[in-house]
C-alpha cells in the first residue's frame, strides 16, 4: 500500500507544483511576471474626439454631378449633413444657400464653405467626404449579359467592365471589341480590345484603365 502511495505521489508531485506556477502567474498584476520580467499588453488605439477629422483626399479627385457628400461643421450638428450634387452641379446649405460642388475637390469646397460660414460662425470647422462616386461612369453595350452604365469605382479595366455587365453572350465578336473615348473638342478615339488574346495572356496591356464617359462596345 505505502509502495502505491509513494508512486503516486511521485507522479501527481509535478503536476500539482505547475499548475500552482500557472495559477500563480495569473495573479500577478498586468503586464509583470513571476521573475519581474515585463509581458507585452496590447491596447486598442484611442481615438481623440478633441479635433474634428480632416478628409484624407490627395487632392486629385474632382467632385462630379449626383456624387453624394458628408458635409460635417464642427460643434455645428444642425449645418452637418449627407447631400448629393446636383444636376448642375451644385448643393444648398443652410445660412449660406448655393455652393458650386462639380469640378472642385473635397478640400477646396472646404474652403469655399468655410469662407462662406465666416460671416455667421467664428472659425468654421469645415470637412468634406465622399461618400459614394456616381459622377465617374462608363457606358457598355452589345453582346454582354447586362448592357448598362456602370460605376468606375466597381469596374476600372476593360476586362472588369466586362464582368460587372455579366460577361460576353455566346454570339458576341470576342476579337472585335473596342473602346469610344471621348477627346478635347468633341472628337471620339477607337481603342480596340481582342478578348481572345487578352485570355490567352498575350497582349495584356490593351486590358486599359477606362475614364469617365468611355464607352465599351461589344459587337
Amino acid at each position: 500500500m505505502k509502495s502505491r502511495v509513494d508512486s503516486l505521489t511521485r507522479l501527481g508531485l509535478p503536476l500539482i507544483f505547475l499548475s500552482g506556477t500557472l495559477l500563480g502567474q495569473a495573479s500577478l498584476p498586468t503586464g509583470q511576471t513571476r521573475h519581474g520580467m515585463p509581458t507585452t499588453v496590447t491596447s486598442s488605439p484611442v481615438q481623440s474626439s478633441a479635433l474634428p477629422a480632416k478628409t484624407s483626399d490627395d487632392g486629385s479627385f474632382i467632385i462630379g454631378d449626383d456624387d453624394g457628400l458628408a458635409i460635417s461643421v464642427w460643434k455645428e450638428p444642425d449645418l452637418s449633413r449627407t447631400i448629393q450634387v446636383r444636376s448642375d452641379g451644385k448643393i444648398s446649405l443652410p445660412l449660406i444657400g448655393e455652393v458650386q460642388a462639380t469640378g472642385r475637390t473635397p478640400l477646396q469646397l472646404e474652403q469655399d464653405i468655410s469662407t462662406k460660414l465666416q460671416n455667421y460662425i467664428a472659425k468654421p470647422e469645415v470637412t468634406v467626404m465622399v461618400t459614394q462616386i456616381n459622377s465617374k461612369k462608363f457606358n457598355i453595350l452589345g453582346q454582354v449579359a447586362r448592357p448598362g452604365s456602370y460605376s468606375l469605382s466597381v469596374a476600372p479595366t476593360v476586362m472588369d467592365a466586362i464582368a460587372a455587365a455579366g460577361g460576353l453572350r455566346d454570339f458576341a465578336k470576342q476579337k472585335n471589341i473596342y473602346i469610344l473615348r471621348q477627346k478635347a473638342g468633341g472628337n471620339e478615339s477607337r481603342i480596340t480590345f481582342n478578348y481572345k488574346e487578352f485570355i490567352k495572356g498575350k497582349d495584356l496591356n490593351q486590358n486599359i484603365k477606362l475614364e469617365p464617359h468611355d464607352t465599351v462596345v461589344v459587337p
